[in-house]
């Protein structure tokens, strides 16, 4: 069975590259999609637009989501994710640079499993894709896809 799927929304391609550098460095071999926008995110994840036709029923185990992003932002995104009975309890890390309250505020009461602020340094970034890696990757029991709370 292959490894379980990672959702990156990142518009920024030095920060794509480095997460894809990190991921590798760390050693995570998790099939990684990469969504360069808000739009695209959500095609992937419902099954729309360049994504119509993907099979649902395979879910990402985990959505990395950037907040500012073009076509629709990453608070969107995730009030849209929480909003839809396939994809409410997918895990969301907000990973992003913006160091305002208010984003960490939103982010949270929209229903955000984590907020990470990107190191700048690369050995920093490295270390925290590692740490996310092994908690959510390893440590962390996923949600079951598909079934929704009592």
């Amino acid at each position: 069975m292959s490894q379980p799927v990672i959702l990156l929304v990142e518009d920024n391609p030095d920060d794509e590259a480095l997460t894809l550098r990190a991921f590798k460095k760390n050693n995570i071999s998790n099939e990684i999609v990469v969504a360069r926008d808000g739009a695209q995110a959500l095609d992937y994840l419902f099954g729309t637009g360049a994504h119509g036709g993907r099979d649902l029923s395979l879910m990402p185990q985990l959505v990395l989501l950037d907040l500012k992003l073009p076509k629709v932002d990453g608070l969107e995104v995730l009030r849209r994710i929480r909003k839809d009975e396939r994809t409410k309890i997918l895990p969301v890390v907000i990973l992003t640079s913006s160091q305002e309250e208010q984003d960490v505020a939103n982010g949270y009461s929209l229903g955000a499993n984590s907020y990470i602020r990107k190191p700048v340094d690369f050995i920093q970034f490295s270390e925290a894709v590692k740490q996310l890696g092994l908690y959510w990757l390893v440590l962390n029991a996923p949600p079951p896809m598909g079934r929704t709370a009592l």
